[in-house]
């Protein structure tokens, strides 16, 4: 994770996790594709991997042998990506997996001087300015490609409207960009910025949109999607607070009874060496 160290807790992986797969771009894997290694075996290094959702996914998508090397400094979420490994490869050759408690915001250009392909997932939002810059300059050197996957884009859309929509909006996106201890976070400006920084290299680069589209089949995870909006926008802006146990009681309401949609956007970022 970040410097910030912002804690993720399983529970909330995992239930977002059919998400983030609907939500992917798989036009981006479709490009990825011609840029398969010659040697027809991925080294695939996955940052702040998590329980390693990003695994399960892109695997199955990916043909040839794979070997995962996932980083995350959380040891818990490490075993639990270890032991709940991604399937066979697209062609049914072995995909292995090697978990390296590390912090992403600290790689060296040998931690990935092996890759063949470097991948990540709802990280870049969470990485502030500086943060940015080291990574992208270490993934970089590896020239390979890079996926970086489910960054917010700040852009939430709710049917039906509410008039207070637009301010829980405002303070969740300030939120997004709060300081912290490490820094002010990219929040919405993550992908932007990325794209800045790469561009300054010999790369090709595609953004896709990979938004959620929740309704009545995602209840569960649109109910703690919304606690999470609402109380980070309250965190934000201690205006909101006298309002927001109405609101949230008439958006949850709303939810559990299958009466809501909610579009939460996010974007996929592809960079491709020349």
């Amino acid at each position: 994770m970040t410097g910030a160290r912002i804690p993720v807790s399983p529970s909330w992986l995992a239930l977002r996790e059919p998400a983030d797969a609907r939500a992917r771009s798989r036009e981006l894997v479709d490009h990825l594709l011609a840029a398969s290694p010659r040697t027809g075996r991925w080294v695939i290094h996955d940052l702040a991997c998590g329980t390693g959702s990003m695994g399960r996914w892109l695997a199955p998508l990916l043909p040839g042998a794979q070997r995962w090397v996932l980083h995350d400094r959380d040891e818990d979420l490490l075993q639990r990506a270890a032991a709940d490994r991604p399937p066979a490869s697209r062609d049914a050759a072995a995909v292995t997996v090697q978990a390296r408690r590390s912090d992403v915001t600290r790689l060296t250009s040998a931690d990935l001087a092996d890759a063949s392909l470097i991948t990540a997932s709802a990280l870049l939002d969470l990485m502030t300015q500086p943060e940015l810059e080291s990574l992208v300059a270490v993934c970089a050197a590896a020239r390979c490609p890079v996926l970086f996957t489910i960054s917010v884009t700040g852009r939430v859309t709710l049917d039906p409207l509410d008039q207070l929509d637009a301010a829980f909006g405002e303070a969740f996106n300030a939120h997004q960009r709060r300081g912290t201890q490490a820094g002010r976070l990219l929040g919405p400006d993550a992908v932007a910025a990325a794209v800045e920084r790469f561009s300054r290299g010999a790369v090709d680069m595609l953004v896709r949109p990979s938004p959620w589209r929740l309704a009545a089949g995602q209840r569960e995870l649109m109910g703690a999607w919304l606690e999470g909006w609402v109380s980070a926008a309250c965190e934000q802006d201690a205006g909101l607070r006298e309002r927001a146990p109405a609101y949230r009681s008439r958006r949850i309401a709303q939810a559990a009874a299958g009466e809501l949609h909610a579009t939460v956007d996010h974007a996929d970022l592809l960079v491709m060496p020349r």
